[in-house]
């Protein structure tokens, strides 16, 4: 017999894949070195760009270790916890009326959101192509992108009938 607090699903989305953040630091970086290769005088001017794309660099490898978005199913509810100072936002599944997986947005390049209240959507989302949108029963939709919609929607299903 299972309990409403034993976790059943768990996936954690690190910030450093997501991919418009990721080619704007790339595309920064590059800049710097480009930047440093042409200019003339180096040791005056070339240095500090030297430094500076170095640094992006290192800021983008360390941003593959950062977990934006911890997404946890229990029995009854879902959890999902932000980076470092953002809150917890617990998903109560006995209020869930309709659950279905769908792709996040139309568009290559999105932004990260934890939160965000856009259009009566309430948005969580990394990285990837995929998303949860479960809808209460007062109309509040939930799109929560996760890279395992499959698993994550069977897993849903399975708790919301019970």
């Amino acid at each position: 017999m299972t309990t409403n607090t034993e976790l059943k699903y768990e996936e954690k989305q690190r910030i450093g894949f997501n991919s418009f953040s990721l080619i704007f630091r790339l595309a920064l970086a590059t800049f710097c070195f480009v930047a440093y290769y042409f200019t003339e005088q180096r040791e005056q001017n070339g240095d500090l760009l030297l430094l500076i794309g170095i640094c992006i660099m290192a800021i983008s490898i360390l941003m593959f270790f950062i977990v934006h978005l911890h997404t946890k199913v229990y029995g009854s509810f879902i959890e999902l916890t932000g980076a470092w100072s953002l809150r917890k936002v617990k998903i109560d599944l006995s209020n869930i009326s309709n659950i279905s997986s769908k792709r996040y947005s139309n568009y290559s390049f999105n932004n990260t959101a934890y939160n965000l209240h856009l259009k009566g959507v309430i948005r969580f989302y990394t990285y990837g192509k995929d998303a949860i949108e479960l809808t209460d029963k007062d109309g509040l939709k939930y799109l929560i992108g996760t890279q395992r919609s499959a698993e994550l929607l069977k897993i849903l299903h399975q708790s919301v009938t019970k």
